[in-house]
């Protein structure tokens, strides 16, 4: 599949749809996706969710994603690349880390990014505004839209940041974020976690790891790791056909009475009495 790529800082693009393409892959940019108008599915990796008007979704480069669209619909695009991240919105060394971190891990939670309520009609006036200046192209409009971007972008990292461990703070430190992001990369790999071989990855003691983890998230590290794993074993309950079975195996658990378990530990119920009740 040709590699998609965009070679400027940012590009914006409205455009309507009957149909549209096959899952893509392969790019070198994050993609914001706001739905002007119009309702259908979207698919991003192995799961789906209904889309509708004023939601906003966001496909990391590693995503594979598409839309099925039940009538006619209307897309804004916003794609950046990081080192637009890196170079534009924040001149802040730490702050980037931060940014970065929170858009490379969006994809660990898929679905429409705006989880906060007041946001919601702050974007869309965001968006409006885009699509204005980028019809009339007065003096200055590339500019002011560059400006505008940057908000966005910055609302749709508050976004994810909502949902980050509860002791996460603006101002987290870099070792942290390093070793959440570690983490949820080696979610699907259960010798990656263990906290003597992520102790030595970071060349931090065990002693001071479990320490310095619950200070600065909230959790153990195994709270932390066995809370994440079952969120998204509860997106694929919620947003996807996969089996039981299939999910035991997706997330290496020993049997479908070890997944009963620990999904029952944190939710109080089985994942098919989950599943039944929610579907």
């Amino acid at each position: 599949m040709k590699a998609e790529n965009i070679y400027v800082p940012f590009e914006v693009e409205y455009k309507e749809c009957h149909s549209y393409p096959q899952a893509r892959r392969s790019r070198n940019f994050f993609e914001l996706i706001y739905i002007v108008d119009g309702t259908g599915v979207q698919y991003i990796n192995k799961l789906k969710f209904n889309y509708r008007k004023g939601n906003l979704f966001l496909i990391t480069p590693q995503d594979i994603h598409s839309f099925d669209i039940a009538n006619l619909s209307s897309f804004f695009f916003i794609r950046f690349s990081e080192h637009y991240v890196k170079t534009v919105i924040s001149k802040d060394k730490d702050a980037v880390k931060r940014m970065e971190y929170i858009l490379q891990n969006a994809s660990h939670r898929p679905g429409c990014i705006l989880k906060n309520k007041a946001d919601k009609p702050f974007i869309a006036s965001l968006i409006e505004s885009i699509i204005r200046e980028n019809t009339n192209q007065q003096i200055y409009f590339n500019k002011i839209i560059e400006q505008i971007v940057n908000t966005v972008i910055t609302i749709v990292a508050r976004n994810i940041a909502l949902k980050l461990p509860k002791n996460i703070k603006e101002n987290t430190g870099e070792p942290v974020l390093e070793i959440l992001h570690y983490i949820q990369q080696n979610v699907f790999e259960p010798g990656m976690l263990r906290a003597e071989v992520i102790s030595r990855h970071f060349g931090i003691s065990l002693a001071y790891l479990g320490r310095y983890f619950k200070k600065q998230t909230g959790e153990t590290l195994q709270q932390y790791i066995s809370n994440y794993k079952m969120r998204l074993v509860e997106s694929r309950l919620l947003h996807s056909d996969m089996r039981i079975n299939e999910i035991v195996y997706e997330f290496n658990f020993t049997d479908e009475s070890h997944l009963n378990r620990s999904f029952k530990k944190y939710k109080g119920i089985s994942p098919t009495e989950f599943r039944k009740s929610n579907s």
